[in-house]
């Protein structure tokens, strides 16, 4: 094998794939980049056997091979050479050694066989559809913050995604659920999406999806089975595994009938969230909610740190309740709340919760009380 390439275009194809890597391997080759040259690109692949990302980058390639070379050390390497440097990346099958130059630097690394490298089939892909990188993006943002992180109930650590039809409207949905919050986004389903399975992103392949869609084309390309789940993005290329288990039917939790309807300028709720839950206890972050005609009063009390109290204006014109939540919680929804304004719709203080976007009726979000 032997190809150059610009530096910049090697640097920014193996900052997509590398991160995929893990960083402690009890499998060698699992630490490496599979380098495949051919034609007038050079392929880079990274894999944990459950994700696998790959990415082409224009290259000018005087001899096609193949080759695997530790993704970290390699990153390292280019990350360090000058702006517009033309990196040689040769393969001396005596030595056994990949050569990497530019200019008067010189890097001899070790490689392991090409062969060797773990490859996640995509034979089985049979449902195919392109949705605009924008409504792809919104759906992991305003829904990833709810992921569960407890391995034991590992069916709820990613995003559900399904198709589903509300009234005459077709819709791709996507939801998340850590048993104590819930969001729930939707966007219109693209064209041949109707017969997808309803599937699981696992969480390190939704973060990893969420950071390559900043550099995405305009459109992704998904390709899904009940397994296994692509996600193609101009020159790159994200493959996973999907999470093997039954989501659960999340909308028997959303509460259609909660009368007690609270209107707050999303701004000044957050902030004043804020500010009193600095004395809240690490464990709980508890925060009380009392309600009256048009008023909302916030307090904690923490034995140990003190208390806090902050009074809000609001539009609220219910029954006089007092209900209690988790402040990380409050502020992780109020964090993907667009419009000015966010409307909470309240049953009583054991129930759940629902909170709506004012200005995106799309999303809907849903907490779980707290005693308190």
């Amino acid at each position: 094998m032997k190809v150059t390439i610009e530096r910049s275009a090697l640097a920014k194809a193996l900052g997509h794939v590398q991160s995929v890597v893990e960083r402690r391997n009890t499998i060698p080759i699992l630490s490496n980049v599979l380098l495949q040259a051919d034609g007038g690109a050079l392929t880079l692949t990274a894999t944990d056997l459950d994700i696998e990302v790959s990415e082409d980058a224009p290259a000018d390639v005087a001899d096609a091979g193949a080759t695997t070379v530790s993704a970290l050390t390699l990153f390292e390497i280019v990350k360090r050479l000058p702006d517009g440097a033309q990196v040689r990346l040769e393969l001396s099958g005596e030595e056994g050694r990949l050569q990497v130059s530019a200019g008067r630097s010189q890097f001899a690394l070790a490689v392991l066989p090409a062969d060797d490298f773990p490859s996640l089939t995509t034979d089985d892909l049979d449902t195919r559809f392109s949705i605009p990188t924008a409504d792809l993006g919104r759906l992991l943002h305003k829904t990833r913050f709810a992921m569960s992180q407890e391995e034991t109930r590992y069916y709820l650590n990613g995003v559900y995604f399904h198709a589903y039809t509300d009234g005459d409207v077709p819709l791709l949905r996507a939801a998340a659920t850590d048993g104590h919050r819930l969001a729930r986004l939707d966007a219109p389903l693209p064209d041949g999406a109707a017969s997808m399975p309803g599937v699981i992103v696992p969480r390190k392949a939704i973060a990893e999806l969420s950071r390559l869609l900043e550099d995405a084309d305009e459109n992704v390309e998904i390709a899904v089975s009940p397994a296994k789940i692509r996600f193609g993005f101009g020159p790159g290329r994200l493959t996973s595994k999907l999470i093997d288990g039954s989501f659960p039917d999340y909308e028997r939790v959303i509460p259609k009938d909660n009368k007690n309807v609270l209107h707050v300028e999303t701004k000044d709720f957050a902030q004043a969230v804020d500010r009193v839950s600095t004395v809240s206890s690490d464990r709980t972050r508890s925060v009380k909610l009392a309600l009256e005609a048009d008023n909302l009063r916030l307090t904690v009390n923490n034995p140990e740190a003190g208390s806090a109290l902050e009074e809000l204006s609001v539009d609220y014109g219910g029954d006089a309740i007092e209900i209690g939540f988790n402040a990380r919680y409050l502020l992780d929804v109020a964090q993907q709340v667009e419009g000015e304004t966010a409307t909470f719709r309240l049953a009583d203080p054991s129930s759940p919760t629902v909170i709506v976007d004012d200005e995106d009726t799309r999303a809907l979000y849903v907490l779980m009380p707290l005693r308190v």
